[in-house]
């Protein structure tokens, strides 16, 4: 097998991670970019929760290699334009070969931009309504190495108890915690990988 280490940077190397199974660069760019970061941009909370829903049942990494796939697809989450999208949009979506042709999915991501509207009178914000569930302070837990993190914690049967009455799809406990994870509103991140702990918010794309 070639020596992938040739083709790192030398700061990925070094690098102390929850994990040392570093040599897939696709894993790796979602550990230290987006897993654990917090972030109050609207757009990439609209498009992990998205891509959230689209996992049920299914692998991330499936989902996650289709990311620009579905970026280009869904107007790069403008929650606005997914909101009004037509029902010919909607099926052009459906039989889109690079996503995931679940209809039920598909639908559920357009609602989901729909309630997200819904919540700007009352929160200011999709970011904002997220975030007062942690006090706009993200969770870190305190995991060792070997740990294994369990699939739901607080605050995500609160979230998704909350999501379910305003109308949101594909937004159980289970799917919540892990999109929460994403989005960083808990840290999950391991005692030693170089971002657990206290991480700035991050508004990029």
């Amino acid at each position: 097998m070639p020596d992938q280490l040739d083709h790192m940077p030398l700061q990925d190397i070094t690098l102390n991670r929850c994990h040392e199974d570093f040599y897939d660069q696709m894993r790796l760019e979602y550990h230290d970019k987006y897993w654990g970061t917090p972030s109050k941009n609207v757009r990439r909370l609209f498009e992990f929760l998205s891509l959230s829903g689209m996992q049920a049942g299914l692998n991330w990494w499936m989902v996650w290699k289709k990311r620009d796939a579905f970026k280009l697809a869904f107007d790069d989450f403008e929650i606005t334009k997914v909101a009004n999208y037509s029902q010919n949009k909607i099926l052009e979506l459906i039989q889109n070969k690079l996503l995931i042709r679940n209809k039920t999915k598909i639908n559920s991501i357009v609602n989901n931009a729909q309630r997200i509207l819904l919540l700007e009178d009352e929160y200011g914000g999709f970011d904002e309504y997220l975030w007062h569930f942690v006090g706009n302070t993200p969770k870190v837990n305190f995991w060792q190495q070997n740990d294994i993190v369990p699939a739901v914690l607080d605050p995500a049967e609160e979230i998704s108890k909350d999501m379910i009455h305003r109308g949101f799809k594909f937004c159980g406990p289970t799917i919540i915690y892990a999109y929460i994870q994403s989005v960083g509103l808990v840290n999950d991140h391991r005692i030693g990988c170089f971002k657990h702990g206290k991480i700035d918010f991050d508004m990029s794309r």
